[in-house]
């Protein structure tokens, strides 16, 4: 029985009790959850409908649970129920009811713990969005992990995920890279507000081979200003295609690459202005065109118009979130380093001036990510031989690998600084959390062989029946999954997967080391040791899932 199916269970007892008068609720019933308590001694599953619906039948919570319990003891597989405390209902299972879940979980395989709560619902997933000025930094990585996996989990959870990077291709850092492409074409030292790094003058020395492969003029040949027009549109690409390649050999590819530049030429910028002007959201005053985001929540008003007649950055902004929304977005989710932080207000402003909502769960939401520090020896890890003063995606990924990226920088909630010991996530050892989480999986491989080799087979026998308490143990953990995938994708906290994965590895090591699969020398193959297969290769299942929702592989063999 999964805590899905025992919520039903308990919610249709409640039903009926409301139906034949013991209970008298007006009003819909709340759906009812269960969790597991905080002590297995109290039993497996633990609910506080009592506590949530006693006020509304007039009634205290102990005497409503008193006799709810005495509706939920005739549930089929439900062994006991206990009040306690205020009014909590501890639920044990029978042995064969709990080891169900196991059948459950390899019946349903890749889709255990999918959901289609958020179905007909399309999230647009907006991270990373690097300005394609150099290599992506460290920061740039994180998103990227952080926000593959949430949309991995938020497709998990039935949404729709649109996945998008944003280039802002448009303003003076092009101006800057540009120029400073062009100063190390020419040998001379990058401009003050230029880029360094040896980045430069390989794609300087890039595009002057393209041009010239191309049958164009060396662009070196060229006056300043035309040379830096070609080290632009040749330099831009190229970068971008760099960016590219990186995001995807870190497993984190993008349905749609959206450029700022495309907005500006469109007009979109100048109908998204129009719009707002239709809403009364915007003011002229002191010779420019304002956003009356003080009207929505803002703590100031935002220029659109400059006195000059130049549009603001923001105007991109704006021009972009409604783009987002006339594509289909019912949501919009824009994934920020620690330095945007001040564009929360007016972001959320401009949405209101929309109509729309903002904030949590509204049409636009807005996450803030914080800063990763690396550190190696005991010592912060700073330079980058190619980029120069930034460590890139690049070189964690070749210190670490992939997989020790990936999840060592999704295991932590964003809205906390991560500090990366190298050594650390580089280690072949259960201090490492990726390395214990797979190997985790790796030994459960082992055990499916081993099983293989002395004839125990699932399909021999599956008496859930005949398991005990350390299986229990493992069964619970397993039961977490649907609700800590539910949980990951509404509050947009992938690390909870990771933290799971590491609790449910731990417990499969304790069981393994408590319960055997395979029989000793001089034992026959029984029911118990095929039923503890079922058991083991729904971990190994699990394991896959959670792994699968984080973008990191699952090895057969460590």
């Amino acid at each position: 029985m999964t805590p899905e199916e025992l919520g039903k269970a308990i919610a249709a007892a409640l039903k009926a009790a409301v139906d034949d008068g013991t209970f008298s609720i007006e009003g819909e019933l709340p759906e009812v959850r269960v969790e597991r308590p905080r002590s297995r001694e109290h039993g497996d599953w633990a609910t506080n409908v009592a506590m949530q619906l006693a006020k509304r039948a007039g009634m205290k919570p102990r005497d409503f649970a008193d006799l709810l319990a005495v509706r939920l003891r005739e549930i089929s597989g439900v062994d006991s129920v206990e009040v306690a405390g205020p009014g909590f209902l501890n639920i044990r299972l029978s042995a064969g009811a709990a080891g169900e879940l196991a059948r459950t979980i390899l019946t349903k395989g890749a889709d255990y713990g999918r959901s289609d709560s958020a179905a007909g619902h399309t999230v647009n997933l907006e991270y990373v969005s690097a300005n394609p000025t150099g290599p992506i930094h460290i920061g740039g990585a994180r998103w990227a992990a952080v926000g593959d996996s949430l949309a991995r989990i938020l497709a998990f959870s039935g949404s729709d995920v649109v996945r998008e990077y944003y280039f802002n291709d448009h303003g003076n850092q092009i101006d800057h890279f540009s120029a400073s492409l062009l100063a190390r074409a020419h040998g001379r030292p990058v401009p003050d507000d230029g880029y360094g790094g040896q980045y430069i003058e390989d794609i300087a020395n890039t595009v002057i081979a393209q041009a010239i492969e191309a049958g164009d003029p060396d662009p070196r040949s060229l006056p300043d200003d035309e040379a830096q027009e070609v080290f632009r549109a040749r330099g831009v690409d190229l970068m971008f295609g760099e960016i590219q390649d990186s995001l995807h050999e870190f497993r984190s590819d993008f349905d749609v690459y959206f450029h700022e530049q495309s907005l500006h030429e469109s007009g979109a910028v100048d109908r998204a202005i129009e719009r707002l002007r239709e809403q009364g959201a915007l003011v002229e005053k002191d010779d420019a065109l304002w956003l009356r985001s003080t009207d929505y929540g803002d703590d100031k008003d935002r220029v659109i118009i400059k006195s000059n007649g130049e549009k603001a950055y923001f105007a991109a902004d704006i021009a972009y979130y409604l783009d987002k929304r006339e594509r289909g977005a019912d949501q919009c989710v824009y994934m920020l380093g620690a330095d945007h932080h001040g564009y929360i207000g007016r972001m959320y402003a401009m949405a209101r001036a929309f109509g729309d909502e903002s904030g949590t769960g509204k049409n636009m939401e807005i996450l803030i990510g914080q800063l990763v520090n690396l550190v190696r020896g005991g010592t912060a890890v700073r330079m980058s031989k190619r980029a120069g003063t930034v460590v890139t995606m690049e070189d964690l990924v070749d210190a670490v690998g992939v997989d020790a990226a990936r999840y060592s920088l999704v295991r932590a909630s964003v809205d906390t600084t991560l500090e990366l010991d190298l050594d650390l996530v580089a280690s072949h050892s259960n201090e490492n959390p990726v390395y214990y989480v797979q190997y985790a999986h790796a030994r459960t491989c082992a055990v499916s062989r081993n099983a293989t080799e002395h004839k125990v087979a699932r399909e021999d026998g599956f008496k859930p029946e005949l398991l005990e308490a350390a299986d229990s143990e493992l069964l619970g953990s397993l039961a977490r999954f649907p609700d800590i995938a539910a949980q990951s994708a509404t509050l947009r906290e992938p690390h909870r997967v990771a933290r799971y994965l590491e609790e449910l590895a731990g417990s499969y090591h304790t069981w393994y080391a408590k319960a055997r699969v395979t029989p000793r020398a001089d034992e026959e193959v029984t029911d118990l040791h095929r039923t503890r297969l079922w058991l083991n290769d729904a971990t190994r299942q699990v394991l896959v899932n959670g792994l699968g929702l984080l973008g990191v592989s699952a090895p057969e063999r460590m």
